[in-house]
């Protein structure tokens, strides 16, 4: 159906309906345009959002990257940056395939709808001008008519009249009268003709004003409306290709982060947690029976006084020598478990000693081997460098033309150099690696120390466990030494080792000296603390960054150093935070870090 025949006198709700359709479209314009700003403002939480839980660039994160949850998290995170892409894709679609079309496309129908509709009003304006045109002709013919009429009846109301007198016939004669009448039926014919001859004009104008003006811009009208509806059709096509244009990539970011979940394995994961913790001590042997009862199996001729006072003075002197790592809680005796300080974790991670003895066995074999392998790489990139550079020079050589032979002196004279240095810290490394790995106990080692243990005596064996109870087997605040003290002891025990010097009443074979009486130990060194310690736990001592303290008792290869503030404040430090001096009559003279 269209306007022009069946809306010819609906101009003005023609002209309603069109502005309506343009605000419409500018209605879904403004939506898409909204639309795109929540995809943008979208993408950008979800970018900072996997920015935000993205590894920091420290240790840690290699620490992380061993488990698989954590490389399948980084991996949703990576994907899930991807993802957020898309929707900046969806974004910039949205504005460059519909928003800047619809703008450009609303100029123009805007422009064409006011061509139109000012056509029209010039039509409506020209049918209006000729029907008042019309409408004077009409009432001239009209009036010229009773004219005309009025003359003729005044005519022959005069002829007929038999009483007019002589003066009236005089002044207004017949033939006058006639005169008069017959001029007026002449203008109300020319009036006559000229209505006639206008109203043929103006039913011409009308009729191609309604059949042809009027129908081909309502014509143009309801083609630029049907235009614009399929415009705006196109557009809410074109709004949901432009989400599915991304769906391909954005269902292989999904497919990302569900493989990502399904390389999870949980066994692997328990399994790195031996791997990264591992120690590589043994566990401590059975507590043995400790008989104090012996002393009431001797004879009244053996026993004194003096004698019963020593032997029971003797283990309250020993007990008061050095603390144990074991305490008594609600009168059960339980293993106080010590955990890493943030000192200790900081060395863990990479700012302790080059060779790593402050690390279990099992730990520090696995970094020298990591640091043996990133050695080797260098070495191996070095040599590729020596390899080129020599192909290089054997090419200038064959070709001078090309360059100079001894312009590439220099750089492999430098490699040389990078390889021998680098070739000497390999042996550095392999030398405390072999160091590592004999240290490190065997499945035979223990069955041996299993068997040495039973063949003691029980006396025996119950000293030498409360000897291991004194020294503790790692470092309060979690840090470990690399001497095996339960195999030490046993060797001890099998080949008594004379007597420290200082203390050589003692009959122990290496801690006896641990067991001294109340006296005030005598100082021999100082030591200055390398990193502060917290000393919570029991027989340790708090100590400063930097603080100047007594040495009283040097390190007996467990990693504990026994040091005095003043009088009142004495205990153990790790031996690798503090640096040791000895005095020149003390132990050698020995000064170690």
């Amino acid at each position: 159906m269209s306007w022009g025949s069946e809306l010819w006198d609906q101009f003005d709700n023609l002209e309603k309906h069109t502005q309506w359709g343009i605000e419409y479209l500018e209605k879904y314009t403004k939506f898409v345009k909204e639309r795109s700003e929540i995809e943008t403002n979208y993408a950008k939480q979800i970018r900072n959002l996997s920015k935000k839980y993205q590894p920091k660039k420290n240790s840690r994160e290699e620490e992380e990257s061993k488990y698989t949850f954590c490389r399948a998290f980084l991996t949703t995170l990576n994907e899930l940056n991807d993802y957020a892409g898309q929707h900046e894709v969806i974004a910039e679609n949205l504005t460059s395939q519909i928003i800047a079309e619809l703008s450009r496309y609303l100029q123009d129908l805007k422009s064409e709808r006011k061509s139109h509709f000012h056509d029209g009003r010039k039509a409506q304006q020209h049918i209006e001008s000729s029907w008042k045109q019309l409408e004077s002709c009409k009432r001239k013919f009209e009036r010229d008519c009773k004219e005309a009429d009025r003359a003729q009846q005044y005519f022959e109301k005069m002829d007929a009249d038999i009483n007019v007198t002589k003066a009236d016939v005089e002044k207004r004669s017949s033939h006058k009268a006639r005169q008069q009448a017959q001029m007026r039926h002449q203008m109300a014919a020319d009036s006559k003709s000229d209505y006639s001859s206008y109203l043929q004009k103006f039913n011409q104008e009308q009729n191609e004003h309604y059949f042809t003006i009027i129908p081909n811009i309502f014509q143009k009208l309801q083609d630029m409306e049907e235009k614009r509806i399929e415009r705006l059709g196109v557009c809410m096509k074109t709004f949901a290709d432009v989400d599915r244009q991304v769906l391909p990539i954005v269902g292989k970011c999904l497919d990302g982060m569900t493989k990502a979940a399904e390389s999870i394995e949980p066994k692997t994961d328990s399994q790195q947690v031996v791997e990264s913790y591992k120690s590589g001590f043994e566990p401590p042997g059975d507590v043995e029976f400790e008989d104090y009862g012996q002393a009431m199996k001797r004879t009244a001729s053996e026993t004194s006084l003096s004698n019963t006072r020593d032997g029971k003075e003797k283990p309250t002197t020993k007990s008061k020598g050095k603390l144990w790592p074991f305490i008594k809680n609600k009168n059960k005796l339980s293993l106080k478990l010590i955990t890493l300080n943030s000192h200790v974790r900081n060395l863990i991670e990479g700012s302790g000693p080059e060779d790593f003895s402050h690390l279990p066995p099992e730990q520090r074999r696995k970094k020298l081997q990591g640091k043996l392998d990133e050695l080797n790489k260098d070495i191996q990139k070095e040599m590729d460098q020596r390899d080129a550079l020599t192909k290089m020079k054997d090419v200038y050589v064959k070709n001078p033309q090309m360059g100079d032979p001894t312009s590439v002196d220099p750089r492999l004279s430098e490699i040389g150099q990078n390889i021998e240095k680098l070739q000497f810290e390999v042996q550095k490394f392999e030398g405390w690696l072999a160091e590592v790995e004999e240290r490190m106990p065997s499945k035979s080692d223990t069955h041996r120390r299993s068997g040495l243990y039973e063949t003691q005596n029980s006396m025996t064996v119950g000293n030498n466990c409360a000897q291991d109870r004194e020294r503790p087997l790692s470092s309060p605040d979690g840090s470990y030494t690399e001497e095996q003290n339960s195999e030490t002891q046993v060797k001890a025990n099998i080949n008594p080792a004379p007597a420290p010097a200082h203390n050589p009443t003692s009959t122990t074979p290496e801690f006896d000296d641990e067991f001294d009486d109340e006296e005030v130990l005598p100082t021999i060194g100082t030591c200055k603390a390398l990193y502060p310690f917290e000393g919570h736990n029991e027989g340790t001592i708090a100590v400063a960054e930097g603080e100047l303290l007594y040495v009283i008792e040097e390190d007996k290869g467990d990693g504990w150093t026994r040091v005095r503030r003043n009088e009142d404040e004495e205990g153990y430090v790790p031996t690798s935070y503090v640096e040791v001096f000895l005095e020149t009559n003390a132990k050698g003279a020995m000064t170690y870090i």
